[in-house]
């Protein structure tokens, strides 16, 4: 809606600028800035205006700010505009009055003051502009008249030049107005040149100066004088004049200090720019006010104090909000007091506090925060005080709220928090709308301390508020906090709807706003007209607005009301519809001469109708005014004549509809029109027709055959009706049939058709389609004629079986056949069904799908199995084979998956025929037989020579071991490669010595899909049936599932079921071709670490990685790999001898420990004391148990800083023994670090070494070293090629023998070095025993090495070393065990000597598996 042109509400105007403010940015410059309004528009209008004039300003629209020439004591007026094209806003207006009021010298004294300035070329015009206001801020401070205060002004640059003298001007205002029109004058900078000048020129009688009056210089420079300024500054001293030196920007501060009176802290000004000069004013004219009014009490004699010295050093220090401490340096002499006074710069009554003379400090308190203060510090003597020491602090600002945050604001309230300021005691909230108003329009709120969250409210919708925050502090408040946020507008009306929109009405429908509302206000009005209608209704939603006019557009607008006003139009806009016409004008009792009109209204408010009838061939025309009425008969006429009727609704406001009009004749008896005959059907037809006359009572339609073999048949229909379905008829039969009207005086003309009933027609298009192996789907097309349904007749053509039949109805077309034979021929017939009778036969054929698998043969014939193979069926999900005997019927049966192409059958009878059927299956549906024969071996007569026994080796004479083989028998074997792996299994268990369980026990399992156990450890205790037993097993075929078959040796023949026996080593051969079909990695390691043997031997296409993870460790022994099954005889040798020494080295290792648990108990079992168990390691922080040197025995992991400790008090509470040897296997990692570390080592309680095994990776040493009988610090070290093995990172064991002289250091049962050493001294038990701990470990700071431990122990004698065969490494497994079967006893020999006595070993229980030696 164009805003302009409906309602005044709409009316379009520029918004006004909000927010006007003003900010004082120095004594020159006044900020002036504003919001800007909403709304859209272009640009500013910046006017303001003082007493001196106006000026006016254009902005454009990014500009909200702007910097104006400031005099504190003008009034300025100021007014800013939005323009947007022609259109203006109303004008911001605002004006502003410097507050603070310039000081004024009171004193009554008088003097003549000479002003020195600076007009060089560095100061520049618009600078100079500034000095010019500094300068008239400086003259309105004293009281200028010829017998008070006089002043004159001097400028310099190259040449000094006299601009008015002493008594040049007699009035102050006369002053201000020649600094105003002091020129620039330009040139260099010679200010000694100048002093000198006003020293002879100024003070002079003739000048204006006068005697008994004190003589002021005030200088006004800035840069370094381009002369000397000493000794004429010096002259003017001299000659009484005081002097103030001014610098600005680059003025040189050591030459204002030169020229400057003393003190200089009150004399010497130097400011950073002109811009900032009014900062001093004010202090400048209380100094020379101040030092006029001594100056002149000295020259009057009034006082000696001139020649008193004051104190020196003014500070100030601890300045807070509401105090500062002022502390200064004593004045010589007696002094009796200080006299402390201090008072506001700005103005204000001057307090002053009083201390004794020993005082050097005061603190002033209850000031006003953020306030500069003037203090002057007097000395006090006898009779008289000195000048003041004078100099300012400013307090700092009081605590302010913090974060400050407006929140939950709706369109009268908002809620304001922030957080407390520490110390205040109270609170006070200013809020008021950002619009120009009067200042009543702020609030204020109070709450005491501990309140931080406030509600305002009664607040104007859709209005910036700001809202100020202030901490109060008595009657002193901070610095303000403040915020801006916007009321929420008042909700308007929303979705305005029109509906039921007629001539004269519609209906409004809108959704209601908030709760809050009151009512609504609905305005509209015709969009081109100008008189607007409006009514205020309650909280409803809808309204139907009434006499409208038809054929107008109308603009409506709905007003929210609310308490505080009403929201903002929703408008849109409708048009009427067109005045409608009466409806469904009709004639009715039509006869000769009169007939009736008939019709329906079309509104509610139609006043009357106008009905106007003519003859179309000519006549008078006849009108009627009907009322309201709905009906009238028209009488009168002429007989067989037509006539135009006429009818126009008219309604309230004489509005008319558009004519409706029909024709109607007055008539004679007419017969029916457009006679017609469809639907035809095999038994019926449709009979209709148009009528021509509406004064017939009935309808008499006869039907008869064309043949006339038939009597006729006679239907009477009523008046009003115009058709009728005739049944039943013959079929494929001509009919003639009548229709005659029937009058209240007769009948009417009849007219005849003739039409024929269709055949009994069959279905054509016999399609066969969806074959399958039991099913297939028929479909045909339907015929013309309407059926009662179709006979479906199927019976098998090439195989026997009966016709089978079904009905379907008549809205079918297709049919699926189920249930049938598989890869047969049917012949199919469909039929169709009449009432009447039946079609002739529509024929076809149709073949199911053959499901049967091909190629079926067989292979392995032997004497008690047979096997058999077969093309796979490409949909079968399962095979039926069944083999059957044709001697006696025996039967087996097997169920297969899809996948399976060939099975064996066992336990058959040698000699004997047999049938073998598979059956391929799909779901539910089974194919025929596919068979063949095949007739098992005969048993042989001969008996079987038996294959020659291998001789066992001598290394397997006394080898136990229980063997388990795990044989691949999946389908990439071969039946040739089979027998080749029967013969290595024949070749390899004959090798063996005793079998049954005073020998080896063995087991054979084969695998494929799954596995099949073919005789457990324990099935066989003598070795002629073991092998008889190997060579009787048949090949199994399938897929490769290694991962499952290992499970399965495991759960199921490495049991107390399966024969294991306990003490004796479990040893696993896995022999395969390929790689499994499943996860092998997960049983094979459960396997290793639970100390099973494996070997693993690969051929043809097997996976190498895959054999490495299967067998135990090291590869290169457990591992075995041939390129064929025809190299099996290179590794049955070596896999034979690999088996037994397993065994053998597997007893060595028990025996081992044995003697290990013996030795030890004198002794001291390391790995028990520091939790390397394997019921306690998982107790330990950084710790982990892997596979040792043999995977049946662990070693544990110390993992990066894990640094394992334990009291020496637990583990050795007596101390070492002064015999003993350290035993450790271990193995160093590729993450070890190069710098050294203590593999073993007893700290102090200061955490200081005293005993201790240290390696040197980056050396390649080894290091013992402990403390001698004596105190001393000792070390031995080892080195060379057999210890330089301990850092290639295999497994070593170390045995350190320490002894009263001598250190051996042994390296895997060698002896590779021996030291000698003084006798140790005992140890303390305060400290801690470590492993792994580096070298450099300092404090609580302490690292460790990463490194694998499988044994410690420290054992109470030094021939451990020599005795102990390491049985635990791989290398040295054979360790002279005595594996071979022994001999029978020798000879016996000779007595030999008598050996030297042994050491006395006595152990005493002391901890838990710990001993101490003695």
């Amino acid at each position: 809606i164009n805003c302009k042109t409906v309602f005044s509400v709409f009316f379009c105007l520029v918004a006004t600028p909000r927010r006007l403010r003003f900010k004082v940015l120095s004594a020159t410059q006044l900020h002036v800035s504003w919001k800007e309004p909403k709304g859209e528009f272009e640009s500013y209008r910046f006017i303001y205006s003082t007493q001196s004039g106006k000026t006016e300003l254009e902005m454009t629209k990014k500009e909200a700010k702007v910097i104006i020439d400031f005099d504190p004591r003008m009034l300025y007026t100021v007014k800013v505009t939005a323009v947007k094209g022609a259109q203006e806003s109303k004008p911001l207006q605002g004006t502003f009055k410097s507050e603070k009021k310039q000081f004024m010298c009171k004193t009554p004294a008088i003097a003549d003051i000479v002003i020195l300035v600076d007009g060089s070329w560095s100061i520049g015009r618009i600078n100079f502009r500034l000095v010019r206001m500094f300068l008239e801020n400086l003259v309105s401070a004293f009281h200028v008249e010829f017998d008070k205060t006089r002043i004159g002004l001097a400028q310099y640059s190259g040449d000094p030049r006299m601009e008015w003298h002493l008594n040049t001007f007699t009035t102050k205002e006369a002053v201000i107005d020649a600094v105003k029109n002091l020129p620039y004058k330009g040139g260099n900078t010679l200010t000694g040149l100048a002093l000198t000048y006003i020293l002879e020129n100024s003070y002079k009688p003739e000048s204006g100066s006068r005697a008994g009056v004190p003589k002021i210089g005030i200088l006004i420079t800035d840069g370094k004088s381009q002369d000397d300024v000493k000794p004429p500054a010096q002259s003017l001293r001299e000659a009484g004049i005081e002097l103030f030196a001014i610098g600005v920007k680059n003025a040189d501060e050591k030459e204002l200090k030169a020229i400057g009176s003393p003190p200089e802290e009150t004399h010497v000004y130097n400011v950073a720019d002109f811009s900032v000069m009014s900062s001093i004013v004010e202090r400048l004219t209380r100094t020379v006010c101040d030092r006029v009014e001594q100056l002149d009490k000295a020259i009057k004699g009034e006082s000696d104090s001139i020649t008193m010295t004051s104190p020196r050093g003014l500070v100030t220090s601890e300045v807070t909000a509401r105090s500062f401490r002022v502390s200064w340096t004593h004045a010589p002499g007696t002094v009796e007091k200080y006299r402390v006074v201090y008072y506001p710069t700005s103005g204000g009554q001057p307090e002053e506090k009083v201390v004794q003379g020993t005082v050097d400090t005061v603190v002033l308190n209850y000031l006003l925060s953020l306030t500069e203060y003037q203090v002057s510090v007097f000395a006090i003597y006898a009779s008289s005080a000195s000048e003041a020491l004078r100099g300012s602090a400013t307090t700092l600002a009081l605590p302010t709220v913090n974060n400050l945050e407006l929140f939950d604001i709706t369109h009268n309230t908002m809620r304001a928090r922030w957080r407390v300021a520490e110390g205040a005691s109270g609170f006070m909230i200013l809020y008021a709308p950002l619009t120009e108003g009067d200042d009543a329009d702020e609030k204020e709120v109070k709450v005491a301390e501990t309140v931080n969250e406030v509600e305002l409210e009664n607040l104007t919708p859709d209005t910036e508020y700001t809202v100020t925050v202030y901490a109060m502090y008595g009657e002193e408040a901070s610095d303000p906090m403040t915020s801006q946020e916007t009321t929420l507008p008042l909700t308007p009306a929303r979705n305005l709807r029109f509906s039921n929109v007629d001539h004269s009405s519609a209906r409004l429908t809108w959704e209601a706003t908030s709760k809050k509302a009151s009512g609504y206000r609905i305005m509209y009005v015709k969009t081109n007209g100008v008189q607007t209608n409006e009514m205020d209704v309650g909280r409803i939603t809808t309204l139907l607005l009434r006499n409208l006019t038809s054929l107008t557009e109308y603009t409506v607008a709905i007003f929210a009301i609310y308490d505080e006003g009403q929201a903002e139009p929703l408008t849109d806009s409708f048009t009427t519809k067109t005045v409608p016409e009466p409806l469904n004008l009709r004639s009715s009792e039509v006869s000769t001469e009169s007939f009736r009109v008939t019709w329906e209204h079309s509104a509610q408010d139609v006043v009357l109708y106008r009905l106007t009838w003519t003859p179309i061939r000519g006549g008078d025309t006849k009108e009627v005014l009907n009322g309201k009425m709905n009906s009238h008969l028209l009488t009168g006429l002429r007989p067989i004549t037509e006539y135009e009727v006429s009818l126009i609704a008219v309604f309230r406001n004489e509005e008319a509809s558009n004519a409706v009009t029909l024709t109607e004749s007055t008539v004679v008896h007419l017969g029916v029109r457009n006679l017609l005959l469809s639907d035809h059907t095999t038994f019926s037809m449709e009979v209709s027709w148009e009528q021509q006359d509406r004064n017939v009572r009935q309808y008499r339609v006869a039907y008869v055959t064309a043949r006339g073999d038939r009597a006729e048949e006679t239907k009477m229909v009523p008046g009003g009706q115009n058709s009728l379905l005739l049944q039943p008829l013959l079929s494929d039969m001509e009919y003639k049939v009548t229709v005659t009207p029937v009058y209240a005086d007769g009948d009417g003309p009849g007219v005849s058709r003739m039409g024929r009933t269709l055949p009994l027609s069959a279905p054509r298009n016999l399609r066969v389609s969806e074959e399958w192996y039991n099913r297939f789907r028929i479909t045909w097309d339907t015929p013309p004629s309407p059926t009662m349904g179709y006979r479906v007749v199927y019976k098998p053509i090439s195989a026997p079986g009966p016709a089978l039949e079904t009905f379907v109805g008549e809205d079918v077309n297709t049919m699926l056949i189920l249930n049938l034979m598989s890869g047969t021929e049917y012949g199919v017939r469909v039929i169709a069904s009449y009432t009447t009778g039946s079609s002739e036969t529509l024929t076809g054929k149709a073949r199911t799908l053959y499901l049967g698998v091909t190629n079926l043969n067989t292979y392995q014939v032997r004497m008690t199995s047979v096997c058999a193979q077969w093309g796979a069926h490409r949909h079968a999900t399962l095979y039926r084979v069944v083999i059957e005997s044709l001697l006696n019927g025996y039967k087996q049966e097997a169920k297969l998956g899809g996948g399976t192409t060939r099975h064996c059958f066992n336990d058959l009878t040698a000699n004997t025929q047999y049938k073998i059927s598979v059956y391929a299956q799909l779901q539910d549906t089974e194919g025929p037989a596919v068979s063949t024969t095949e007739k098992t071996f005969p048993v042989p007569t001969p008996a079987p020579t038996r294959p020659p026994t291998t001789t066992a080796p001598p290394i397997c004479k006394a080898a136990k071991a229980d063997l388990a083989f795990l044989v691949d028998g999946s389908w990439s074997i071969g039946d040739d490669n089979f027998l080749k792996i029967i013969r290595f299994l024949h070749s390899t268990t004959g090798a063996l010595d005793i079998i049954g369980p005073d020998g080896t026990q063995v087991a054979i399992v084969q695998f494929s899909d799954d596995a099949r156990t073919e005789f457990k450890l324990n099935s066989y205790d003598n070795k002629e049936r073991l092998l008889e037993a190997i060579n009787r097993i048949s090949y199994k075929g399938g897929n490769t599932k290694t991962g499952l078959a290992i499970r399965h040796v495991k759960d199921t023949i490495f049991t107390v079921g399966g024969g294991i026996r306990r003490g004796i080593p479990k040893v696993l051969v896995v022999l395969t071709d390929g790689r499994s079909q499943d996860d092998v990695n997960k049983v094979s390691k459960e396997m290793q670490m639970e100390g099973y043997i494996v070997f693993a031997i690969g051929f043809a296409d097997a996976d190498y990685g895959e054999l490495v993870s299967i067998a135990s460790k090291p590869s290169e022994r457990h591992v075995f790999f041939v390129d064929d099954l025809d190299a099996f005889k290179k590794i049955e040798e070596k896999l034979v001898t690999f088996v037994c020494e397993a065994y053998c080295a597997w007893t060595c290792l028990l025996l081992n420990q044995l003697m290990v648990v013996y030795v030890v108990a004198a002794g001291f079992r390391m790995m028990e004391m520091f939790g390397l168990v394997e019921g306690l390691y998982g107790h330990v922080s950084g710790v982990s148990m892997e596979p040792g040197t043999f995977n049946s025995f662990p070693c544990f992991r110390l993992h990066n800083n894990s640094l394992l400790a334990q009291p020496t008090k637990f583990i050795h509470p007596e101390g070492l023994p002064s015999d003993y040897t350290i035993t450790m296997l271990f193995r160093l990692l590729p993450e070890t670090p190069k710098e050294p570390f203590a593999l073993w080592e007893i700290l102090n309680k200061d955490n200081e070494p005293l005993v201790g095994v240290i390696l040197d990776n980056s050396g390649k040493t080894l290091i013992f070293f402990n403390h001698d009988y004596k105190g001393q610090f000792q070390t031995v070290t080892f080195e060379g090629p057999e210890i330089k093995k301990l850092f290639y990172g295999s497994f070593h064991k170390l045995h350190m023998a320490i002894s009263k002289t001598s250190a051996k250091a042994v390296i895997d049962c060698k002896l590779v070095g021996e030291k000698a050493i003084n006798a140790a001294g005992n140890i303390t038990t305060d400290g801690l025993e470590v492993l792994g701990r580096m070298v450099r470990s300092r404090g609580k700071k302490d690292s460790s090495a990463p490194f694998q431990l499988q044994s410690f122990d420290i054992v109470c004698s030094t021939s451990w070393a020599s005795r102990d065969k390491c049985c635990e490494l791989p290398g040295l497994r054979v360790c002279g065990c005595l594996c071979y079967q022994q001999g029978g006893p020798g000879i016996r020999g000779g007595r030999g000597d008598r050996g030297e006595p042994g050491a006395v070993v006595q152990c005493i229980h002391t901890h838990t598996h710990t001993h101490s030696c003695k």
